[in-house]
């Protein structure tokens, strides 16, 4: 038994191996400049081991991704999504949003590479997975606490999260990002504020 504990431990410490070295490089430099040969050398592993855990480069990639958007969804917890003001979470929540997203290694890896590599589909797909449920219980918890007008909460949702994505992709390839940034709040924050309630 601790012979197999220890064997899933070394395979786990070879798999968190292999998305450190790919994360760095790919943050760094792009996933097309990155090759395997300089992957495996950075994590000390050997190629075989890369193919072992992963079936191939982009796979590596799309457990990258994955971990840098659930450390993302991290950022944003659920609890002040449905606290006392909703609304006000939503709001502030886009702001932070978008200030993470100036982050060099989230833009590369999220923003850029992310459709290019997987594809739209997968890469919205994943988008959908990691980050609409959040938005669907704050908007969901914003509707019930009369913040929000009594719209369908999935296709708000998803429109919101639509909005917010395509936010990220325009402050990643403006020539000014944090410019860029503070007028697509404006712009959200608007759009959000049109939802509330007539008074």
């Amino acid at each position: 038994m601790a012979e197999r504990r220890t064997q899933a431990d070394r395979r786990a410490a070879t798999r968190a191996a292999l998305i450190a070295a790919a994360r760095e490089l790919f943050a760094k430099r792009g996933y097309e400049a990155v090759g395997t040969a300089e992957i495996v050398a950075a994590a000390g592993v050997t190629r075989g081991a890369l193919y072992h855990h992963f079936e191939s480069k982009r796979g590596l990639f799309k457990a990258v991704f994955e971990a840098v958007e659930a450390e993302l969804i991290e950022s944003f917890p659920l609890e002040k999504l449905v606290g006392a003001d909703p609304y006000g979470a939503l709001r502030t929540g886009i702001t932070e949003f978008l200030e993470i997203s100036l982050d060099p290694e989230l833009q590369q890896i999220t923003v850029l590479d992310g459709p290019a590599v997987l594809g739209w589909a997968e890469w919205h797909e994943l988008q959908q997975r990691y980050g609409l449920g959040l938005i669907q219980a704050g908007v969901a918890a914003a509707v019930e606490a009369g913040q929000i007008r009594r719209l369908p909460v999935e296709e708000l949702s998803n429109a919101l999260l639509g909005a917010l994505v395509e936010a990220a992709l325009y402050v990643s390839r403006s020539e000014d990002p944090a410019a860029g940034s503070e007028r697509m709040i404006a712009v959200l924050e608007a759009m959000l504020e049109g939802l509330q309630p007539a008074p």
